[in-house]
């Protein structure tokens, strides 16, 4: 399934479910026009082959706290398999950091950092990002206001 473009109820299946993921099965065939056992075993394909790779809820950031949202894009200094695996390890055990991406152009990872505010973010920019391994140059940029959140990816354009 993962190597094959979805159908389209796959595709109607997983919009609902980005949507609101506590669906019951009966809401979700529903929603989809599927009677509930077809539905059931669709949802399971699509976490068997791994399309589909949990559930979760979705937090209001500001709401439990967290104030600042930023990308920080990093460069480090040495561009070896092992030096980008050391420094990819560091970035995964970080809490602030809720994505990393190993970037092309004049940077090499963008962070995605979270923070309670400006004076906590700059102390954890300072004491633990600045010390990472490998880290040659680190730009900020802070999110002013969120226009588009992300909400789920856009099935059906593969």
């Amino acid at each position: 399934m993962p190597n094959s473009p979805l159908e389209p109820v796959d595709n109607k299946i997983l919009d609902a479910l980005q949507a609101d993921g506590r669906l019951t099965n009966q809401a979700l065939a529903d929603e989809v026009g599927l009677s509930t056992s077809p539905c059931w075993r669709r949802v399971r394909q699509l976490e068997e082959s791994g399309v589909i790779g949990g559930y979760r809820a979705t937090l209001d950031r500001q709401k439990i706290g967290l104030g600042v949202l930023a990308f920080v894009r990093v460069k480090i200094d040495s561009h070896s398999e092992a030096e980008a695996e050391e420094f990819s390890n560091s970035v995964a055990r970080l809490r602030e950091v809720i994505a990393c991406y190993s970037i092309a152009g004049d940077a090499d990872f963008l962070l995605q950092v979270v923070s309670p505010d400006l004076d906590t973010y700059a102390d954890f920019a300072m004491t633990v990002i600045r010390r990472l391994p490998r880290i040659k140059e680190m730009q900020t940029t802070f999110v002013l206001k969120e226009i588009k959140p992300f909400k789920g990816f856009p099935v059906g354009l593969g």
